[in-house]
């Protein structure tokens, strides 16, 4: 067999070429563990509202790649010392950082997986891959754990300015057509530095971090929290959630080995074993939509129900709220529908249910956004701003739901 080309140039849509840096960044890529995430979608089930965001986690961690190869030559040229090992762990550190997401990125976890985030299995299948790769991870893991002593680093990877968000505000944005999430990633990178092992926005960025800061707020808004796409994840979690508690119960129903691994066996952080690795190392979105093709047609009124509701995009009802919702208004929409479907009020819970959303697009209390003055100062960006909606975009702004058939 002939060995692979290993200098593999890779057009994206987003950012033109991008060039892979290196052979164990090209290997890792290769794994089954990061092919995975071709078949896994970046932003859920927003393609119900956008018919466009169909894009997927594998092109997000490769565009987050790209971005951290532009801010570490960009911290480079600014005197900041990052030796060649420390650039390949943070490129890997950026690429692998959503290695363990789900299928439809978040659905597992709320539903047939308990309390195992998805942060926990990226660093399981990293850990996996240190062992394969004969340890040549570890300092990436370190940087990704926040353990490695460069503290700016891991702000790289994971922090409220990190190339994580700028990419997938970008990329989201572009592929829903929503032009209120476009940010000037090229002029934010531009802009960093590092002062006091501290990332920092030096302070003629100021504009292009409060856009920045406000686009997120309104990509949440308008996309992330979109009130249909809201009810088709919440219908999705309850869907295999039904799906597992059926399982447990002795019901057969039909799906690939690697989901009936999971909706037979009890999975907790406390359980997740190597077996439990390889299975989900297998999970992807189309044993999903498989599952919910086949399950139409099983005896089980409710799982039948809503895999019609996400197959044919026949959705429940949402109304949003400032404030809570009466909980008389909840009990007189089950009640009514136990009464007209004849299911018990565990059934109705699946059709009839509330929630609570939130969104806080700038934390100041946590990894803040950090502005560098000409006097070598530092200051937090809200507090730099001269906008004072940035400020205000500090604050948790919470909403309520309530979710019910139509025909109610």
């Amino acid at each position: 067999m002939k060995p692979k080309n290993k200098l593999k140039i890779i057009n994206d849509p987003i950012y033109g070429f991008i060039t892979l840096p290196g052979d164990l960044i090209f290997q890792l890529m290769e794994h089954r563990y990061f092919q995975r995430l071709r078949r896994i979608s970046q932003m859920g089930m927003s393609y119900i509202v956008y018919p466009g965001a169909h894009h997927t986690r594998f092109q997000h961690a490769l565009g987050a790649m790209f971005l951290m190869q532009k801010a570490i030559y960009v911290l480079r040229s600014k005197g900041v010392a990052i030796s060649d090992a420390e650039r390949e762990a943070l490129l890997i550190a950026i690429l692998l950082h959503d290695i363990g997401h789900g299928p439809f990125s978040h659905a597992m976890e709320h539903s047939i997986v308990e309390s195992v985030g998805h942060e926990y299995l990226s660093l399981a299948f990293m850990k996996k891959l240190n062992e394969e790769f004969h340890g040549k991870l570890t300092m990436a893991i370190d940087i990704f754990t926040n353990q490695y002593p460069r503290k700016f680093m891991h702000q790289m990877v994971s922090g409220q300015l990190d190339m994580d968000r700028l990419d997938y505000l970008r990329r989201d944005s572009f592929y829903t057509g929503v032009s209120e999430g476009a940010i000037n990633t090229e002029r934010l990178i531009t802009m960093l530095h590092v002062h006091e092992d501290t990332l920092v926005v030096e302070e003629k960025g100021i504009y292009s971090v409060e856009k920045f800061i406000v686009a997120r707020r309104l990509m949440y808004w308008q996309v992330y929290l979109h009130k249909t796409s809201l009810v088709a994840e919440q219908l999705l979690l309850r869907l295999l959630k039904r799906a597992k508690e059926l399982s447990q119960q002795g019901v057969s129903l039909p799906a690939t080995p690697a989901l009936h691994y999971f909706l037979t066996t009890p999975i907790s952080k406390d359980s997740f074993s190597s077996e439990g690795l390889e299975q989900f190392s297998k999970l992807d979105d189309y044993d999903i939509v498989s599952a919910i093709k086949m399950w139409i047609d099983v005896e089980d009124a409710v799982l039948r129900t809503i895999a019609k509701m996400l197959l044919h995009r026949d959705l429940l009802k949402i109304k949003m709220k400032k404030k809570p919702i009466p909980s008389e208004r909840k009990q007189s929409k089950k009640s009514a529908l136990m009464k007209r479907e004849g299911f018990t009020e565990a059934e109705a819970d699946y059709f009839v249910f509330e929630g609570v959303i939130s969104n806080l697009a700038y934390r100041m209390d946590h990894n803040a956004i950090i502005l560098l003055r000409k006097n070598g100062k530092m200051i937090d960006v809200a507090k730099a701003s001269d906008q004072l909606n940035i400020e205000a975009l500090s604050e948790t702004v919470i909403k309520y739901y309530l979710c019910y058939p139509k025909s109610l």
